[in-house]
């Protein structure tokens, strides 16, 4: 079969097989049809084994759906609408494909699989068991019509492996960072700015010609006339033979030389390009070595397929590759596409999918189509800005999904006709032109454009194999639609003017206040100078969004570091882009880690955030895998009312204040390990007197002892019996003057005592200030009083086992979560936000009677396992059942003192029900 017979066949399987598929009546003529009509197998019920006898681990017989002997490949299928990665019910719990490893090892040795398939008619994902953690290579369904060559491992023994975009795609970023090292060296003056930014765009240039010649852009008939052009030049010449393609690649026909195809016939075949990517005939170009040129050639023309690659992938490694700062940060680094449809898939995905899949259920042709066309003219009007474009990631797969979506509705015109009745019109309408960014780097703007070309020269070759004819794709449009600039100083509506945009989407700079530049510092001032100054510096892309978006239908949605919808910075963030510029959250995906994909990987937790100033009918809160339509979404991300959570030096109700422990500000010289108090004892025994229990929130946690010298209202003259501690407060005096805070200075003038002493006079309760987000409960515990609590623990004096089982419980620990800070994704408590703002019960004396007896329980318990410290008991692999039973206990009897309603488990509603009334109490409090 031919290449354009395979397409066509994938084409018409495509439109036979979309939106169907039930596993026990469909899954033979599925895979039938794959084998005979796209794979040209003959004979194919003879060559393939369907419903394969093996015998289950439980020793009853089960079956294969698709067994193929000659690859060894065993196929599990499922019916539409399974999910290839959940557990199925009825499968003892098992994915499809842990499914197919069960059948797999009841076969003999010599046919177990050496791929294994699971499909759902929609989708067909490979795992190749040679690798030692096989990860599936997924195929969509419509990917077929332009990828059918990667089912080739189903009839072809010799398949080695199955490679992906983004295994492609890294593996491309592996081979720009070796040209560039390579071209660097060669440089007189490496170090340059001047040479380092021809060195990028040199790189961009070959990267491109790379690419153009596998997908077959500069020649419809030759994946080497790159490498075949460089090939008759030796390393001295070179340089000089890329400055003359460069030349060429950016004339026109008629301004070329007229005997150019004379003197080189191969240079003279390679067409116009335009774009702007070849316009700048200045770059330095070093000396070539033989090391260059096999990089060139052998590398990465002859041994690699660049056609392949996910420009939206691609883009980001490429500009990690190759900006010295991120090189410098360890490894290539780009978002995911899966994180990116988080973000563009609710944001205006979603909808057009659905409402693509509604016109395809009408049953009326002429009605159809008629829909299909203004879904396109639709298409068009998906504008998008990305004010933090970085390399184009958001913007490639922004305008890739458009334009498959585009791509859905040609193919659904033709009718299952091929070719066009017009071929010197285009069919297609969606284009670059639509995707707009704002990048502070240069370079990435160069990327960024570069990766927008290559999509759109990719979605051109799947647009031509739906139509069955031979795609142009030059010369490129301009792009100038990705401009370089600072996004927080510069006018949005000069880069795309408002009445015309209608979605803004990103992934600003991760930037907390306490690591800004001066700049930076100084653009937030410019841009929100109400929030204050503890903000992180994505709020500055929130402001300016809100600020254009007003009185527009523009959507926005923006990842961001969770920090900006916890603690105090909700109230200095949110607080004025409500009730000053009307912003609503229409959809939001609450905390989860969002990876780099970097050779280091660096996890930053992140919250997304979509918003309007329309609102939207359903708000939609995703919190991990699950979708929930809720009434309204705070700026916690919660389903409730629109609070803001302020700083408070007093609790709003009549309970004990928490307060911090005492600050040391001694660079170490007044805590002591157990090894240090040994050692200052066995030379002083006299000091003996000045040693106290010392704990940090660690300590507190692990029980690990740590002592410190305590010498409030020590008399100096015992002090001086002691030279060990004299010395160690000579060093905490030289430290607090080095201090650049006044106030630690002003402090060396009493260096024998903590810089904060907060003693406790009776024995008291306390709780970590940090704490790990894995443990359900906060560990808080009761202190005997001669123990100082450190600056990182919160203590509470003159309270009782009332106090300590509401604080203890799920209601505090959900209000917790939901309210404080974090320090990476761990729980970073505050008395000001968290505490003083807790709204506790009202109990009858009954309810209050039974918290005491429950937390009793709870303490109980815990002396059953006096060798165990507080991180052994609230780990929650280890955490004892008569602990965790009594906690429950107690859940139950603090939630029945605030009448709840709800299941114990159900903590965005216990949130939900606990800002109602801190609303309640807060009014009340300010009518006083």
């Amino acid at each position: 079969m031919t290449d354009l017979q395979r397409r066509e066949e994938a084409r018409q399987f495509f439109y036979r097989w979309n939106g169907k598929g039930r596993e026990d009546e469909d899954a033979r003529s599925y895979w039938i049809e794959i084998l005979t009509n796209i794979l040209g197998v003959e004979r194919v019920t003879e060559r393939v084994d369907f419903e394969k006898k093996v015998i289950g681990p439980d020793g009853n017989t089960k079956r294969i759906d698709v067994y193929i002997p000659e690859t060894h490949v065993l196929i599990e299928q499922k019916s539409l609408g399974i999910a290839l990665d959940k557990p199925q019910a009825g499968h003892d719990g098992m994915t499809p494909y842990e499914q197919a490893k069960m059948y797999d090892n009841g076969l003999p040795f010599s046919e177990r699989a050496r791929w294994v398939v699971t499909s759902n008619f929609a989708e067909i994902w490979i795992y190749d068991r040679e690798q030692k953690k096989p990860e599936p290579v997924k195929l969509t369904l419509a990917d077929l019509q332009s990828k059918y060559h990667m089912l080739d491992f189903l009839v072809t023994k010799e398949t080695e492996k199955i490679t992906d975009e983004m295994a492609v795609s890294l593996a491309a970023g592996e081979l720009v960072g070796r040209i560039y090292d390579a071209l660097r060296k060669q440089y007189r003056n490496p170090d340059d700015p001047a040479a380092l930014v021809s060195l990028n765009k040199l790189c961009v240039r070959i990267v491109f010609c790379l690419y153009a010649e596998d997908a077959l852009v500069f020649s419809d008939h030759s994946r080497t006339i790159f490498r075949d052009y460089l090939a008759q030049f030796s390393p001295a010449k070179a340089r000089t033979a890329l400055r003359y393609l460069f030349r060429v690649l950016n004339q026109k026909p008629e301004e070329r030389d007229p005997y150019l195809s004379d003197d080189d016939p191969i240079l003279a075949s390679f067409p116009y390009v335009n774009g702007g990517l070849f316009e700048d005939d200045d770059i330095e170009i070093p000396p070539f070595t033989e090391e260059i040129m096999d990089l060139l050639l052998k590398h990465a023309s002859d041994e690699f397929d660049w056609s392949e690659i996910s420009p939206t992938i691609f883009g980001a490694v490429f500009e990690s590759t190759l900006n010295p700062e991120t090189r410098r940060e360890g490894g290539m680094h780009y978002t995911s596409i899966e994180n990116i449809h988080k973000v563009i898939d609710p944001l205006f995905l979603d909808e057009l999918k659905a409402e693509l899949e509604e016109i395809r259920g009408i049953a009326v042709e002429k009605t159809r189509d008629k829909k299909l066309r203004e879904f396109q003219e639709k298409l068009t009007a998906v504008v998008c800005l990305d004010p933090a474009a970085g390399s184009g990631n958001f913007l490639t797969e922004s305008y890739l999904s458009i334009r498959k979506l585009e791509n859905t509705v040609i193919g659904l015109l033709q009718h299952g006709q091929m070719g066009m009745a017009d071929r010197t019109v285009t069919p297609i309408k969606v284009s670059i032109a639509q995707f707009y960014g704002i990048e502070i780097n240069d370079f990435a703007v160069t990327v960024a454009k570069t990766a927008l070309w290559i999509a759109e020269i990719q979605m051109m070759r799947e647009t031509a194999a739906i139509l069955s004819i031979d795609p142009t794709y030059l010369p490129l449009k301009t792009n100038a639609n990705i401009v370089e600039g600072n996004a927080l100083r510069i006018d949005w509506e000069t880069v795309v003017p408002k009445d015309r945009l209608r979605y803004i989407t990103g992934n600003p700079p991760f930037v907390g206040y306490a690591y800004q530049s001066k700049e930076q510092k100084s653009d937030l001032a410019i841009v929100c100078p109400e929030c204050g100054k503890n903000i992180d510096y994505v709020a500055g892309w929130y402001y300016k969004s809100a600020m254009l978006m007003a009185n527009t239908l523009i959507h926005a949605a923006l990842v961001s570091t969770n920090s900006i919808t916890q603690g105090e910075q909700v109230d200095s963030i949110w607080k004025n882009l409500f009730e000053k510029y009307g912003v609503h959250i229409d959809f939001a995906y609450r905390t989860f880690r969002w990876d780099s994909e970097a050779s280091i990987k660096a996890h930053v937790h992140c919250v997304i955030v979509g918003f309007s100033t329309t609102g939207t009918k359903t708000p939609v809160l995703y919190i991990g895998d699950t979708k929930q339509n809720v009434t309204n979404i705070n700026p916690y991300l919660i389903d409730s009312p629109v609070v803001f959570i302020e700083r408070r030096t007093t609790p709003i109700d009549d309970v004990p204040s928490f307060v911090r422990g005492c600050q040391p500000t001694d660079d170490g010289n007044l805590i002591l390990t157990e090894e240090e108090k040994k050692d200052l004892l066995e030379k002083e025994p006299n000091a003996e007197k000045f040693i106290r229990p010392f704990m940090m929130g660690k300590d507190f946690i692990q029980r690990k002892p740590r002592y410190c010298i305590w010498l409030v209202g020590a008399k100096p003259s015992e002090i001086h019996k002691c030279p060990s501690i004299i010395e160690r407060v000579e060093k905490v005096r030289a430290f607090r003057l080095k201090s650049s805070k006044e106030a630690t200075r002003a402090k060396a003038e009493t260096a024998s005592l903590f810089d904060e002493i907060r003693e406790p006079k009776s024995d008291y309760v306390a709780i970590p200030k940090v704490s790990s987000e894995n443990r359900r409960y906060v560990p808080i515990d009761y202190l005997a009083a001669e123990i100082i609590p450190g600056d990182k623990l919160f203590v509470m004096q003159n309270s009782g086992l009332f106090h300590f089982g509401v604080m203890t419980s799920n209601v505090h620990m959900a209000w917790m979560r939901a309210v404080c800070g974090r320090l990476k994704s761990d729980y970073s408590y505050s008395n000001t936000i968290v505490y003083n703002n807790f709204p506790w019960p009202d109990p009858t004396p009954a309810q209050k009677e039974k918290i005491e007896q429950t937390a009793q329980a709870i303490l109980d318990a815990r002396a059953l396992y006096p060798d165990s410290s507080l991180a052994d008991l609230y780990d929650p692999l280890t955490m004892p059942p008569e602990l965790l039973k009594a906690h429950q206990a107690n859940d139950r009897a603090v939630m029945q003192a605030y009448g709840m309603p709800i299941r114990e488990t159900d903590e965005a509603a216990c949130v939900a029900w606990l800002m109602r009334l801190y609303q309640e109490k807060t009014a009340a409090l300010n009518q006083k």
